[in-house]
């Protein structure tokens, strides 16, 4: 009988402790490239505000294979079943009887390249783009001979589109928030800047949430005469483009890290990350491709501004540096932090283009 009774006390706490390490593994989430702190927290029914107190975190900066708790053991609310996400855009190519393909928050020509197995020139080609600039919502053509009958005109992105209505006086137009918002997006678009946007909100952060309702326009002020932002102006504060290539070449020597984002070591877009925040210039860590949708195209470049290549290591927006003048820019390649000529045989044959992040503005 005590035999028994000692199998059955032995059998429920194993049960127990299994049950507890389950929940405790659930309860943390690896961070990988391209991660937000709003994208985790949406994932696991969570607010960013829990996520940054349960891992003691005290800026929006996150790395990937960081660890983070997405739950607590006192709310018991790990969360296994992520929640519901925007049904994802087809992984395989699209038919010869369907060639288009409408852009969507957060894409970027090398994502929907690689999505449909072809390259960003060939999409550039297709649609008559010289840039990487897309829009939500904008069609584009993936498949098919260059000389084929244009698909539907485009609807024209907010930036460019005609004014709506003008309003009263007194009143204010008003935005609101989408998933993959940003305030540098939503200024751009609105042609106005991210403090105006900041102030006319009583905004103290860049922390905006989906369904928020922005205003973007000074009731006190005359209605604006929305004027297209085509080519919107360079950075004004020329001793901040100082400071970020007389940071950069400071750290010139230092090894190439894998992950790396401090002065023990970079790599190419956490370069980027330490360079700009030294300058004054709040940016999140991210990848090169969360840099390259964060930024827009420019012509011509002055010093400061982003180089991107493309298809080194892998398909798409691959690489960056930022430009110091000279056809020259400096970035963390190879073993090191370096200085190299955008002439170089290898860099100029994957070069992608020059932009400015809107942080800039």
């Amino acid at each position: 009988m005590n035999k028994i009774a000692f199998s059955v006390i032995a059998s429920g706490s194993l049960a127990l402790l299994i049950g507890v390490a389950d929940a405790e593994a659930s309860s943390t989430y690896t961070i990988k490239s391209g991660d937000s702190l709003w994208k985790i927290a949406s994932q696991h029914n969570v607010s960013v505000a829990d996520l940054k107190a349960w891992n003691k975190l005290t800026s929006d900066a996150i790395f990937p294979n960081q660890v983070l708790k997405v739950a607590t053991a006192a709310t018991g609310s790990s969360t296994t079943t992520p929640a519901p996400a925007p049904t994802p855009a087809p992984s395989q190519p699209v038919s010869n009887t369907t060639n288009t393909y409408t852009v969507k928050s957060g894409d970027t020509l090398s994502k929907i390249a690689s999505l449909h197995k072809t390259t960003v020139s060939k999409i550039q080609e297709l649609n008559k783009i010289s840039g990487h600039l897309i829009y939500p919502g904008q069609k584009l053509t993936v498949s098919g001979a260059v000389s084929a009958p244009a698909v539907t005109a485009p609807t024209p992105p907010p930036a460019t589109a005609a004014p709506a209505p003008a309003p009263s006086a007194g009143t204010a137009r008003t935005y609101k928030v989408v998933s993959g918002d940003t305030l540098t997006g939503i200024a751009y678009r609105n042609g106005i800047s991210v403090t105006q946007l900041m102030n006319w909100n009583g905004l103290t952060s860049s922390m905006i949430r989906v369904g928020q309702v922005l205003k973007i326009e000074n009731s006190t002020a005359a209605p604006s005469q929305t004027t297209p932002v085509s080519n919107p102006a360079p950075p004004a504060a020329t001793d901040t483009v100082g400071k970020i290539v007389e940071t950069a070449k400071s750290l010139v020597g230092t090894p190439y890290v894998w992950g790396g984002s401090t002065a023990n070591g970079f790599d190419c877009s956490g370069f980027i990350y330490y360079v700009y925040n030294q300058a004054g210039i709040k940016i999140p860590r991210t990848s090169t491709t969360g840099y390259d949708s964060r930024s827009y195209d420019i012509s011509s470049p002055q010093v400061g501004d982003l180089v991107f290549f493309e298809n080194t290591y892998r398909a798409g927006i691959s690489h960056m540096g930022i430009y110091i003048g000279n056809n020259q820019f400096i970035h963390a390649g190879g073993d090191k932090v370096q200085i190299t000529s955008l002439s170089n045989s290898y860099w100029s044959k994957h070069f992608s283009g020059y932009k400015r992040l809107y942080a800039m503005d």
